[in-house]
C-alpha cells in the first residue's frame, strides 16, 4: 500500500512510519522543509499541498500538531496546539476531496489520552474524559 504519513517525524509517526515501511508498504512523509526522497512538502499555514500529490494513495495518516510536552501551555499555545490540528486535519481533508483518485482512507489522531486508562473497555465519541 502508498501510505501518507503526516507528523511522520514525531514520537508515533517515526515508529509507525519505520514499521509500514519494514512491512513492505510505500510511506510517504509529509514535511515541512525541503522534501528527500520519500517525502513530499506541504505548509499547512499556507494551503500548501497538491491535491494530486495525495491522488492514488491508499491511505493518509495525520499525526501532525504542535508538540504537548514542547513547552508550558500558556493561553496562546493551547490556542496553537488546537490550530495546528485543525489546520492539517482541515487541509488534507480538502485536498483529499479534491484529489481525481481518493485515499479510501483518513486515519485523524490527536489527544491520544483523552480517555485515561480504561482497562478493555471500548470508548468512542460519546465516552466521557479520563481523570
Amino acid at each position: 500500500m502508498k501510505i501518507v504519513i503526516s507528523g511522520a517525524s514525531g514520537l508515533i509517526g517515526t515508529a509507525l512510519a519505520a514499521h509500514l515501511t519494514t512491512e513492505g508498504h510505500d510511506v510517504v512523509r509529509l514535511v515541512r522543509r525541503a522534501a528527500n526522497e520519500g517525502e513530499l512538502r506541504w505548509d499547512p499555514s499556507k494551503g500548501e499541498l497538491s491535491a494530486e500529490a495525495l491522488a492514488g494513495t491508499d491511505a493518509v495518516i495525520n499525526l501532525s500538531g504542535a508538540g504537548i510536552g514542547d513547552r508550558r501551555w500558556t493561553p496562546a499555545y493551547k490556542q496553537e496546539l488546537v490550530d495546528s490540528r485543525v489546520r492539517t486535519t482541515t487541509l488534507l481533508a480538502e485536498r483529499i476531496a479534491e484529489c481525481s483518485q481518493r485515499p479510501a482512507v483518513l486515519l485523524n489522531g490527536s489527544a491520544i489520552g483523552f480517555y485515561g486508562a480504561t482497562d478493555d473497555r471500548i470508548l468512542d465519541e460519546t465516552s466521557p474524559a479520563g481523570p
